[in-house]
């Protein structure tokens, strides 16, 4: 595709990313040494000492430093740069991993429609695939057995990692969000700070 040239697709996408709440760009996933040259280097995926009490397997998210921790055995964790949702928007708390999705499906959250009300023409959702919202994958958050509508989730803007950026969620690289999601089980604590 070139980047270069605006075509109609492209625009309808990319207005799409743009309205969307916890949007992304539509470009297809990018090898990891050209989404690292969007990242600045503090925010790439890095194993670090690990200062907290939360036991391994926990996943730590801190909304102001925009990392994300999944701690490990004998002090380490891996920590991921984020984008996290914009100021007031942003859960926090503990949840579970209840749902954990690939190419996931698309949805604006009733609260999201109320906030953008051009966004009622996707409630039925937007298919999984290069071009969703979402991203490449999806941890939901739940609270007692129900979905808090909050996720980490992909993205294809790699520049947004850093940034309060989105309606609510946790944002990780496409190739992040793969490797988190394949080290996580359902039922994994998550605790947003």
């Amino acid at each position: 595709m070139n980047r270069d040239r605006i075509t109609r697709r492209g625009l309808v996408l990319g207005s799409l990313a743009l309205l969307s709440g916890c949007s992304t760009l539509s470009w297809p996933i990018s090898s990891a040494n050209k989404t690292y040259t969007y990242i600045s280097p503090q925010y790439r995926r890095k194993h670090v000492r690990y200062e907290g009490y939360e036991p391994p397997g926990t996943i730590v998210v801190n909304t102001y430093e925009r990392y994300l921790y999944l701690v490990e055995d004998g002090g380490w964790a891996t920590r991921y740069g984020v984008a996290v949702g914009e100021e007031g928007l942003t859960f926090k708390g503990e949840a579970t991993v209840g749902r954990k999705a690939e190419w996931p499906t698309w949805t604006p959250t009733k609260s999201m429609i109320e906030r953008k009300p051009h966004l009622a023409q996707y409630a039925g959702g937007v298919e999984g695939g290069p071009h969703n919202p979402l991203g490449a994958s999806a941890l939901y958050l739940y609270q007692n057995g129900k979905d808090t509508m909050f996720r980490v989730h992909g993205t294809n803007e790699p520049w947004s990692i850093g940034h309060a950026v989105s309606n609510g969620c946790v944002r990780l690289t496409n190739e992040n969000i793969v490797d988190l999601y394949n080290r996580v089980p359902l039922g994994t604590r998550v605790v947003i700070i």
